[in-house]
Formats: C-alpha cells, structure tokens, sequence
C-alpha cells in the first residue's frame, strides 16, 4: 500500500539514460530534489534538458532508471508493475494532448477517472456525476457537459484534462504543458486553481511547461539544462 509522505517526491542522485553502456548518453545526470505538500514546482528548460523524462519517471510511466525516487512514500525505482499501477491510480496526470476518450462526452471522461477507485464507486453514479459537472462549471465549460471531444476546442478539451486529473484531489499532479494550448485567461483559471488546490488539498504539483505567463504562481521554479538542474 502506498502512503502519502510530507514530501510527496523525493530525488535523490536519479540518472537516466536509453544507453547505459554510453557515458555521454544521459538524460538525466544525478538529480536531485523534494516536492513538499502544499507547494507548486515548475520545472523550465530547453527542449531536451529532461523536464518531460522527469516528470514522467516521476509518475511511474517510465522505468530504468538509477538511484533514489520516492514517490508518495515509496521508492518506485524497482516498484513492480503492480506497484506502478497503483501509484499512477494516485497521481493526477495532465498531459498536453489531452488524452481524452473520443467516445465519452466531457463528463464522462472525468467520471472515468472517479470510477477506478472504490469509494467513489460505493458513492454512486449521483455523487460521481455531480462531482464533475461542479468541475466543468468551475473550469468554465458547464455548457460543453454532454460534448465529445471532436466537438470540443483545442482549449476546451485540455481544461476536461485538468478536470479529470484533479477529481480525486490527488495528494500529487503531475501536468506537462497544462497550459500550452489555452488562452490568456483560461491559462489563468487553469494554473490559478492548481496554486489554490496545493493549499486546500495539500497537494503537491509540478508542472512542465514553456509559458512565461504563469511562472510567477509557482513556488519554486526548477530549471534544467542537458538533464541537470542548474
């Protein structure tokens, strides 16, 4: 069973690599950081420098690598399959494409999200539904909640994302570019309610991203260049 930590992510020396056997291959060179609860961490950097590896190594879609990473109080560096499904079920993803199910309208695609855990199965299909149809209204999408996706915007599809990501109030998110297809004030209402979530939830989120336009909400900004933080 994982357990939720006081610093959902610890790093410690992590290294990464497609090719162990080649020194100068790394992709990330012995990183090293903590995440606390209640604290929102924006990794910035050049395409390629190891943001989106990291993130993803963090949140148990990537495996291989080398030292210390303690995620939500386990060390997921030799975590069995088993063990990484459990993790991502307690980890809120936000990925730049979206990911949505074409077939499902825009509440249906949160409520998948609520209805692999079993407390909001024992809740009822009521309680699910109204869970997410407060998201949608608080993401200013309460008039798409019967859309599909293909009938959806670019913008409005990435906020359905965010929406399904943070139902569960995750003890960590991890999102990759949440706001790279969004307008000025969506981009707002969406990183505004990451910060606030952080405090209500005391979550810990860490985000990818290259919009300048919200590195003044994070708490800590992390740049890094060739798989180092500098």
């Amino acid at each position: 069973m994982l357990m939720n930590a006081a610093s959902p992510v610890i790093v410690n020396n992590l290294t990464f690599s497609y090719a162990y056997d080649q020194p100068d291959s790394n992709v990330l060179n012995s990183i090293s950081l903590s995440v606390s609860s209640g604290e929102l961490i924006i990794l910035t950097g050049a395409s390629g420098s190891g943001k989106t590896t990291l993130l993803t190594l963090i949140g148990g879609l990537k495996t291989g690598a080398k030292g210390c990473l303690e995620v939500l109080g386990k060390n997921i560096i030799s975590a069995s399959p088993n063990e990484l499904l459990l993790l991502r079920r307690q980890v809120g993803f936000i990925f730049q494409s979206h990911n949505l199910l074409p077939y499902l309208t825009a509440l249906e695609n949160i409520r998948v999200g609520l209805e692999i855990h079993d407390s909001w199965r024992q809740m009822g299909l009521l309680a699910m539904e109204n869970k997410c149809t407060e998201l949608l209204e608080l993401l200013k999408l309460g008039s798409r909640t019967l859309f599909k996706p293909k009938d959806l915007s670019v913008g409005q599809k990435q906020r359905v994302s965010i929406a399904r990501a943070i139902a569960n109030k995750p003890k960590l998110i991890l999102a990759d570019e949440p706001t790279a297809s969004l307008d000025k004030d969506s981009a707002q209402i969406a990183i505004t309610l990451l910060r606030d979530l952080t405090k209500v939830n005391d979550c810990a989120v860490i985000v990818v991203t290259h919009d300048n336009k919200i590195l003044d909400y994070a708490d800590r900004i992390i740049n890094l260049e060739n798989g180092s933080i500098t």
